[in-house]
C-alpha cells in the first residue's frame, strides 16, 4: 500500500525461507484462515499482477511459493471439517495432528462461516473445488439453522447437534464477520445465493435488532442502534453493543445503504469521543464500559474510510485525525502501539495485535492518501475482514472445475455486476448530492442527540 518494493520483496522471501507450517501447534481455524491463509494470498496475487499498480513487487524467480504455503496450510486445516454431523467446522485444529482429542464442540457463527472468501480464493487459484466447497457447506449449514420465526441466527452453535448454544444474535463478536463474507463472496464469486443470503440476512437484522427512528437524519425518536437479541424470539437480551460491530457502517456503504451508515458510524465515533479510544463493550443504558479495554481494534476506521470513500465529506477526514491523534496520545509505547488495558484509565498491556498494522494503519493510511494506486488504478479491489487486498478479478468469477458445490444443483447461475441490487436500503451512493458533501453528514440536532446518549454532553 505505501509503494515499499524492497521491504515487500525482503518480507515475502523471508516468509518463504523461513516459515513452515508442519508444527505441532493447535491454531483457531477462523484465526489462521484470515491472519495467515489470507495474506499469503493476497501477497501472491500482488506479486503477480501483470499490471504492477503499486510498483514493483514482484520477486525474482518467484515460483508460486506463497500459493503453495497457502494450500499446504489449507490442507492442515481441513480435519477441523471431518467428523463433524453439520459440515460445520471444529474451531481448532493442530497443524499436524489433526482435531485434538478433547477438542470443543461448539463454535461461533462468524468463526465457522466466515472461511468461504479464502478458501474460495485458493480454490479458483488451484482449481481445486475441495476448499471452497467445504468453507459453503459450513456457510450453508449455519444458515439452514437460522430461526423459522425471525430469520436471525445464534452466536454459538454445537457442530455435531446442530443445537444453538449462544442465542444471542447481534452484529458484533461471535457473528460479525458471517455477514461481512456473505455479500464480500459475491463481489467476488458472482455466486447469485450468496447474494441472496445476504440480502435476507440484511432484512432480518432491519427487522428485528434495528431500534430508533425509521430515517437516520429526518423525523422523530431515538439514533438508530443495532441492539442483541434472543434469536427466536427478538426480544432485547443485554443493553451493550461491541466495538466489532463498528464494522457494520462499512458493510452498509458495501450494500448502497449510506444514509443508514452515517448514523451508526456517528453513534461509535461519540464513544471514542468521549474515550478516546472504543471500549470492547459499552452499555448504552448505563451510558459506560461494560469491557473496558481496546486492543487497537480496526473497525472504526475501516468504516470511516469507506464513509468517507463513498461521500467524499471531509468530515471523515476529521474522523481519521481525531483516532490518529487518539492513538499517539494514548497508545504509544517505545516498541510499536499497546492495547489499553482500560479506556478510561488509559493503562496499556504489553500486547499489540496483528490486526493493528494490517487493518487500523492500512486504513487510516489509505484515509488520507487520495492518491494512492488502490484509488487511482482503475484496478477493482476489495479488503478481507483482516484487511488483506483482493483485486476483484474476472478469474475469480470462473469455477475451473465442473463438480457441483452443496445445494448448487440448480442455481448456478452467476448474477452479473451491473444487476447487483440491496434490498431494504433507505439511499444509496449516487444520492449524495454534492452540497451535502461539505456539510456534516447527519444534522447537527441529530449529532448533539448521539452525544447526549453517549454522555458527552
Amino acid at each position: 500500500v505505501m509503494g515499499n518494493s524492497s521491504e515487500f520483496q525482503k518480507a515475502v522471501k523471508l516468509v518463504i525461507d523461513t516459515v513452515s507450517f508442519d508444527k505441532d501447534s493447535t491454531v483457531q481455524v477462523f484465526e489462521a484462515t484470515i491472519r495467515v491463509l489470507g495474506s499469503l494470498l493476497s501477497a501472491h496475487i500482488i506479486i503477480t499482477d501483470t499490471k504492477q499498480p503499486f510498483g514493483d513487487m514482484t520477486i525474482k524467480d518467484y515460483d508460486n511459493e506463497l500459493l503453495h504455503m497457502a494450500h499446504d496450510l489449507a490442507v492442515r486445516l481441513l480435519p477441523a471439517f471431518e467428523n463433524t454431523k453439520t459440515g460445520i467446522p471444529y474451531p481448532r485444529v493442530n497443524l499436524k495432528k489433526g482435531v485434538p482429542p478433547d477438542s470443543n464442540n461448539e463454535t461461533c457463527t462468524a468463526g465457522a462461516g466466515s472461511l468461504l472468501v479464502e478458501f474460495g480464493i485458493l480454490s479458483r487459484l488451484l482449481g481445486d473445488s475441495t476448499f471452497e466447497w467445504v468453507a459453503r457447506r459450513a456457510v450453508k449449514a449455519l444458515w439452514s439453522l437460522r430461526s423459522n420465526d425471525t430469520g436471525l441466527l445464534g452466536n454459538v452453535v454445537n457442530i455435531q447437534t446442530g443445537h444453538w448454544v449462544g442465542k444471542q444474535s447481534g452484529l458484533g463478536a461471535g457473528s460479525d464477520s458471517f455477514y461481512e463474507y456473505l455479500l464480500k463472496s459475491y463481489i467476488l464469486f458472482g455466486e447469485k445465493e450468496d447474494l441472496e443470503m445476504f440480502n435476507d440476512a440484511y432484512r432480518n437484522i432491519q427487522n428485528h435488532l434495528r431500534r430508533g427512528r425509521e430515517a437516520c437524519n429526518e423525523g422523530e425518536g431515538d439514533p438508530p442502534l443495532y441492539v442483541n437479541v434472543n434469536m427466536f424470539t427478538g426480544q432485547l437480551m443485554n443493553t451493550w453493543i461491541d466495538s466489532l460491530q463498528a464494522f457494520f457502517p462499512g458493510l452498509q456503504v458495501l450494500i448502497g445503504d449510506v444514509e443508514d451508515a452515517i448514523c451508526l458510524h456517528a453513534f461509535y465515533y461519540a464513544i471514542w469521543k468521549r474515550y478516546g479510544a472504543l471500549p470492547e463493550r459499552y452499555n448504552w443504558q448505563l451510558q459506560a464500559p461494560d469491557v473496558p479495554f481496546y486492543p487497537l481494534r480496526p473497525e472504526l476506521v475501516e468504516s470511516t474510510y469507506l464513509l468517507y470513500q463513498a461521500t467524499k465529506n471531509p468530515f471523515y477526514l476529521h474522523v481519521g485525525m481525531d483516532i490518529l491523534q487518539s492513538l499517539e496520545k494514548y497508545t504509544k509505547a517505545k516498541c510499536g502501539y499497546a492495547t489499553l488495558h482500560h479506556v478510561v484509565e488509559k493503562t496499556k498491556e504489553d500486547r499489540m495485535e496483528s490486526f493493528f498494522l494490517s487493518e487500523t494503519c492500512k486504513y487510516l493510511y489509505l484515509l488520507f492518501d487520495e492518491e494512492n494506486p488502490l484509488h487511482k488504478s482503475g484496478n477493482k479491489y476489495m479488503f478481507t475482514t483482516e484487511g488483506h487486498i483482493v483485486s476483484v478479478d474476472e478469474r475469480f468469477r470462473n469455477s475451473l472445475w465442473q463438480d457441483i458445490l452443496p445445494g448448487e444443483e440448480d442455481s448456478a447461475e452467476k448474477i452479473k455486476p451491473n444487476e447487483f441490487r440491496a434490498v431494504n436500503f433507505s439511499s444509496n451512493c449516487n444520492r449524495v448530492p454534492d452540497e451535502r458533501r461539505y456539510l456534516l453528514p447527519l444534522k447537527s440536532n441529530y449529532m448533539r442527540q448521539i452525544d447526549r446518549m453517549v454522555g458527552l454532553i
